[in-house]
């Protein structure tokens, strides 16, 4: 019998409430307090999890119902639960918000696929909003009481004032939302406030604040427990009826594994690769590979390296220092040469290309790539266009885009995926000739792509040395 797991979500009706600060230092309270947490995000969002692993001394793990599927919600809660006694789940832009359905695609129920609201229904969690409460007093109630009303599935169980003025302020908030039947369970002044450094594509990185990302977390754990009632939170959580399942696991998605020497697959990590799944690492190494990380700005492959991964992140902010590690880009044309199985993915595809802003990059690719002043961000239905070591051609995902930078020269490659954005058919990405090396803008996750990366693997299995 699946245990029972304390649970909340916590929301706001916009991006820009604090909910990442609030939402972290609930985490980091709550484990100082002597509970076992354990963190999770909605939607594909790769940074807010980095702070969240800080806050909690585990993986922060993402729940996005787009890309997985609404099924393998409950069993991923699970498996990223297990050994702990409350799952902290940070919401994605305002409660409501999702995935905006094509023109000719009615919306179903008031929150849309893969919004905050639709994942804790489907997980059975309370919601705490978060409302940065400059600007307004009485009308707090108003929207309060908009939230707790407009989709009879979500059941906001708390308040969370942030950027609270004075007492007076906070106690006239206090009044309005008791007004309309939902506790205020925290509020935070406004001299309080903690920010997260931002740029282009959001926060700057845990990864990349490196211990200042530590101390940042420590104060806004110490900020929610002075001022948010903790015993509250793990009261309401307790309230949540988490579906009995079972958990989601690597082994299980990967099923059986072919004796023999486990492939090494190294994985690129450090400040300018951040952007990956946990369940990634988790996946390949379930499916047989021994695998290892290394910072590509100053790294080399290490000996008998049979694969590499090369996922999202920034690699335009050190483009200067990737350029200047000559060898490790030797390195990786030399096992694309030897049809070792390459796989980039967004940040993966510059660093494969030949150049990055006048920067030169691995030169797997035949492609250059710069950074520019438009974002392309959404989600896509895709199909594998060619063969490759992930993929047979007329595959079918749903992955996502995020990313400042596009391809200003591209060599003959075979486009990697196919998808309809604004009713025109795209062509994108890159496949190598040899098919062994895969790179394009598109993520994918690993939950839904398990069999892909099994594959992968059995490719490095493949590659001989010497």
């Amino acid at each position: 019998m699946t245990e029972s797991l304390a649970a909340v979500v916590v929301a706001a009706p916009s991006s820009g409430s604090g909910k990442t600060t609030i939402a972290t230092g609930i985490m980091g309270a709550l484990r100082r307090a002597g509970h076992r947490v354990a963190p999770f995000k909605v939607g594909p969002d790769y940074i807010d999890p980095g702070y969240h692993a800080v806050a909690a001394g585990r993986p922060g793990r993402n729940l996005d119902a787009v890309m997985v599927g609404v099924d393998a919600l409950v069993p991923m809660v699970r498996w990223g639960a297990r050994d702990c006694d409350i799952a902290v789940v940070e919401g994605v832009m305002g409660l409501f918000d999702g995935r905006i359905a094509p023109d000719d695609t009615a919306a179903v129920g008031p929150a849309a696929e893969g919004s905050t609201a639709a994942v804790a229904t489907t997980i059975g969690a309370p919601v705490i909003l978060v409302i940065d409460a400059r600007g307004q007093s009485q009308s707090v109630g108003a929207v309060v009481h908009g939230f707790a009303t407009h989709d009879p599935g979500v059941r906001l169980g708390g308040v969370i004032l942030n950027k609270v003025g004075s007492a007076r302020h906070e106690a006239v908030l206090r009044q309005a939302c008791e007004r309309v039947g939902v506790p205020v369970i925290g509020a935070i002044p406004r001299s309080g406030a903690l920010d997260v450094p931002s740029r282009h594509l959001g926060l700057v990185t845990a990864a990349e604040h490196g211990t200042a990302a530590v101390a940042a977390v420590d104060a806004m754990a110490a900020l929610v427990a002075r001022h948010v009632d903790l015993d509250a939170v793990v009261r309401l959580g307790r309230t949540a009826s988490v579906p009995a399942a079972t958990p989601w696991s690597p082994d299980a998605a990967v099923g059986e594994v072919p004796s023999g020497p486990r492939p090494t697959i190294a994985v690129a990590g450090g400040p300018a690769f951040t952007f990956g799944y946990t369940e990634h690492q988790e996946v390949l190494v379930a499916a047989g590979a021994d695998v290892v990380t290394i910072d590509p700005r100053h790294d080399r492959l290490p000996d008998g390296v049979a694969g590499l991964v090369v996922p999202g992140g920034f690699p335009e902010l050190h483009a200067e220092d990737l350029a200047a590690n000559e060898a490790l880009s030797t390195d990786v044309r030399a096992l694309a040469d030897r049809g070792a199985p390459i796989h980039g993915e967004c940040a993966g595809l510059l660093y494969l290309a030949a150049a990055l802003d006048g920067h030169a990059m691995a030169g797997v690719f035949d492609l250059d790539a710069e950074f520019g002043s438009g974002l392309t961000l959404g989600y896509r239905d895709a199909v594998a266009l060619t063969d490759s070591v992930l993929f047979d051609a007329g595959t079918r995902v749903t992955g996502h885009e995020f990313h400042r930078t596009r391809v200003v020269r591209a060599g003959d490659h075979a486009p990697a995926w196919g998808w309809r954005r604004d009713g025109v058919t795209v062509r994108e990405g890159a496949v190598s000739v040899s098919g062994r090396v895969h790179a394009s803008y598109l993520h994918t996750h690993p939950v839904a792509t398990a069999s892909a990366l099994t594959r992968f693997v059995g490719a490095a299995r493949s590659v001989r040395f010497g």
